[in-house]
């Protein structure tokens, strides 16, 4: 059997495993991501890129691509038969602002944000191994020993740690043991599809909230010919097959059945919200849906995932090629897993306040009503404050303090032109003063002075994925935050 050794083995080239693959390549560390299927995810699926995803992808060099790729969301149309009741939005829309430059959900079909996430996994010099699946693992005290069935073959990888993105069903969380806790969100299955349709407009969502069977939706899908078609089954099972796609288009649209000239991919699902009990088992970490299922409402977990991949990232950078403790990587845990479950009663809350509202009455019985589209699903406002890599050591702060520890590092205007993000973006730590000269950091350690009024008075070290870690006003205080994440003086 051939083998081979790698720094960090990732199972599943999903969004996750693609994010953090680049996330490892652009630092240099040596990472194989291995993928069971002989090409990408070809689905829709996981179609709303939340703003503060948007950020993480700006930081991996890939916006343009994906703003090219997708487009704001349409107002939603509701149906009645073929006669058009009026739009709605599914969130109020929210100007650019200073610190938030991507206010919005961005949408872009699953297949396309992977794609790019592909094309720039191979400018970093990474690459996919298709057609390998892990059949068995192994780990001690010092590394993971991965059974892989590919084309050529079977493999033995050893690695420094194994991450599993491998998906709802993952084989790597099965065989570390760690259970999932939670179960369905809703007792009817559902349909999605990627489907070409003629006599239809791609001017808005369309929904037909009353369609016999149960209601329906058809989303044009930016950058393509291509709508996403939802519907769930009051009664009966969903049948993936041509006809039958074209079927339930017919029984609950007034277009029919051969108005639907392409049936692109399709899958029948159950919504789930559940969550594993722990996100590491040794070397072996849970990332993305192999540790936490969500509901598709709300568009939160493809998100998610792709910011368990950034903060997994710098970490396993930092232990594996700098020296930080191991204790570092316990972090990943303990800042992951109350936001996965906290985005998890989110997606549920919206799911269930979906279906149970009166669809018929417009844009007051909105999927969400619940729950605050926007400012609650842009995930924005996730942070580690209270975490173990949290440090805010400035007394006295009232509630108008604009940021703090844990928090998200928002963009700002520099008084010499230009955006902090363009500071921030890269693999590097960055200390912003706040209304004061920034002092001598070390090397490979950005520095940058804003106005007091923008971000507080104060020094404030920001994490490579984009998190204040220490807010102070000593500068004696930054060398040991420095030494817990291996940075040295």
């Amino acid at each position: 059997m051939r083998t081979e050794h790698t720094e960090v083995l990732i199972v599943g080239a999903g969004p996750t495993g693609l994010t953090l693959a680049c996330d490892l390549a652009r630092r240099g560390v040596r990472a194989v991501l291995v993928e069971r299927s002989s090409a990408l995810f070809p689905g829709s699926r996981g179609k709303g890129l939340q703003p503060r995803s948007l950020e993480v992808l700006e930081d991996l060099g890939v916006l343009d691509r994906i703003l090219a790729a997708g487009s704001p969301y349409p107002e939603m149309m509701n149906w009645h038969g073929g006669e058009r009741l009026g739009t709605w939005q599914l969130a109020a829309p929210r100007p650019a602002r200073p610190g938030v430059p991507h206010p919005e959900m961005w949408l872009v079909p699953q297949w396309r944000t992977q794609e790019i996430l592909y094309e720039r996994l191979l400018e970093l010099g990474g690459a996919v191994r298709f057609d390998t699946a892990l059949v068995a693992l192994e780990q001690d005290a010092d590394r993971v020993s991965a059974t892989l069935e590919s084309a050529d073959g079977p493999l033995t990888v050893a690695a420094d740690y194994l991450v599993a993105a491998d998906g709802g069903r993952s084989a790597v969380r099965r065989a570390v043991g760690v259970t999932m806790i939670g179960g369905a969100v809703d007792p009817l299955p559902s349909l999605v599809a990627d489907l070409r349709v003629t006599g239809l407009d791609r001017d808005n969502w369309h929904v037909w909230p009353k369609a016999a069977g149960g209601p329906a939706m058809l989303c044009p899908l930016p950058g393509t010919d291509d709508f996403q078609f939802f519907a769930r089954f009051e009664e009966g099972e969903p049948d993936t097959g041509t006809a039958a796609v074209r079927a339930a288009v017919a029984a609950r649209t007034h277009l029919p059945a051969e108005a639907v000239t392409e049936v692109r991919w399709a899958s029948d699902f159950r919504p789930r919200a559940a969550l594993a009990e722990r996100f590491r088992e040794g070397r072996v970490f849970l990332a993305g849906d192999a540790a936490h299922i969500h509901s598709p409402a709300g568009g939160q977990g493809l998100n998610t995932g792709l910011q368990d991949a950034y903060n997994l990232g710098w970490k396993l950078d930092r232990v594996l090629r700098h020296g930080a403790p191991e204790e570092l990587l316990d972090s990943y845990q303990a800042e992951r897993l109350p936001i996965a479950a906290d985005v998890l009663e989110i997606s549920t809350a919206l799911h269930r306040g979906a279906f149970a509202a009166d669809p018929g009455s417009g844009p007051a019985s909105e999927p969400g009503r619940l729950v605050r589209r926007g400012e609650d699903t842009d995930q924005l406002a996730v942070g580690y404050r209270g975490g173990p890599l949290t440090a805010e050591r400035r007394g006295g702060l009232d509630d108008a303090a604009p940021l703090r520890a844990g928090d998200r590092a928002p963009d700002a205007e520099l008084p010499g032109g230009g955006r902090l993000f363009e500071v921030l973006a890269g693999p590097h730590f960055t200390l912003v003063a706040g209304g004061c000269e920034p002092p001598a950091v070390p090397a490979g350690v950005r520095s940058v002075r804003l106005d007091a009024e923008v971000y507080g008075r104060g020094l404030f070290l920001v994490r490579p994925d984009g998190y204040v870690g220490l807010a102070t006003h000593d500068p004696a205080e930054l060398p040991g935050w420095f030494a817990a994440v291996g940075v040295p003086e």
